[in-house]
């Protein structure tokens, strides 16, 4: 299978971090198979605790899977927007508010069509513990999951460079179990994202975000620089 070929764009690897937000409305353009294995193959260099790689993707592209899914993310995401919605905060302004309503609205439209999005990637961890222990106690050395979620963010950022958009999601977590028997999932493995991508109808840009210097402490908490 030969090697795709990379847009023209001139996009660096700093404006491809700086752009990469979550796109979730998709064109029905196709994704070839080449492309999807070269995705994966920069997400496999994610880095990880000890080189353990715990993650393992599964790619669904068949329609009927994919529509199945979809069904499943819907349902999912309805129970997770009904209980999410009662506990927003008041907005500060109607820009925040406005932002906030264009969200939900994106959300909602990926719940609605999330199985036609001509790739899905099943993002799976082995459910395991790495937790050491000494005369002392436990060593908490984090989650497992630090180790496995860079490879995401690989995954997408390497569907950004092909032109691609994705969306890191989680809520079809609330019914993992389901979502691994649809697809043959061992019951020893954590599903911990799940990524569609797709030929974007919006445009990559810089998504809103506090600045840097706002979340910044330099050598000592509190002690902050301008930008």
């Amino acid at each position: 299978m030969a090697d795709p070929v990379l847009p023209d764009d001139g996009v660096s690897l700093y404006e491809g971090l700086m752009t990469t937000r979550a796109l979730r409305r998709f064109t029905d353009e196709t994704v070839d198979d080449a492309t999807v294995t070269a995705i994966l193959r920069a997400a496999q260099q994610g880095p990880s605790g000890g080189n353990i790689q715990p993650w393992q993707f599964v790619v669904v592209t068949d329609a009927t899977a994919r529509h199945a899914v979809g069904e499943l993310y819907r349902r999912c995401y309805e129970r997770y927007e009904a209980a999410m919605l009662p506990t927003v905060p008041p907005f500060r302004d109607e820009r925040d508010e406005s932002a906030w309503k264009r969200t939900l609205g994106a959300s909602r439209h990926l719940a609605a069509h999330l199985g036609e999005a001509p790739v899905l990637v099943v993002v799976c961890m082995a459910d395991i513990d790495l937790t050491l222990h000494d005369d002392r106690g436990p060593l908490d050395i984090g989650t497992t999951y630090a180790s496995a979620y860079p490879a995401v963010q690989n995954l997408m950022l390497a569907a950004r460079s092909f032109g691609l958009g994705s969306v890191l999601t989680t809520v079809v977590r609330i019914e993992q179990a389901s979502l691994r028997d649809q697809l043959g999932i061992p019951a020893s493995q954590q599903i911990i994202a799940l990524v569609p991508i797709g030929h974007p109808t919006g445009r990559f840009g810089v998504a809103p975000r506090r600045p840097a210097s706002a979340v910044t402490h330099w050598n000592r908490w509190g002690e902050r620089r301008r930008d």
